[in-house]
């Protein structure tokens, strides 16, 4: 059975999702879910807009994907941007992290917890 040619990602499309990604990663997701881990205010913060992400994204309807959350995140940064948003430039103090890097950050939790198997129920 062939795939029609507009369901298979290309590895253009494959780089671009990782790119993105890997660079909101760096620059909120690793030191974020750090934070979130040793701010119990900020991981429920963060838990808050990942429900408010997948609602977004109908990650109840069919599962979440890695380019999803990398378009997700795109748009976020884009409307962001078009209104006055800059990314820091200093460390990112994360007891007063403002809407838009709380919502990158879901976007990373979310991506994290894609690599991550789900429970299983023990074997009877």
């Amino acid at each position: 059975m062939r795939v029609p040619p507009n369901e298979v990602p290309t590895s253009t499309a494959v780089d671009a999702t990782r790119t993105t990604l890997v660079g909101l990663a760096n620059a909120v997701g690793l030191d974020g879910l750090a934070a979130a881990n040793q701010l119990p205010g900020l991981l429920a913060v963060v838990d808050q807009h990942a429900a408010a992400v997948r609602d977004s994204l109908h990650g109840d309807q069919r599962p979440l994907t890695a380019a999803a959350l990398a378009g997700y995140a795109e748009g976020v940064r884009a409307a962001a941007d078009e209104h006055g948003w800059q990314p820091p430039t200093d460390p990112i103090d994360w007891s007063e992290a403002d809407w838009v890097l709380v919502r990158l950050l879901a976007v990373c939790a979310l991506t994290a917890a894609l690599d991550t198997p789900a429970p299983q129920p023990p074997p009877l």
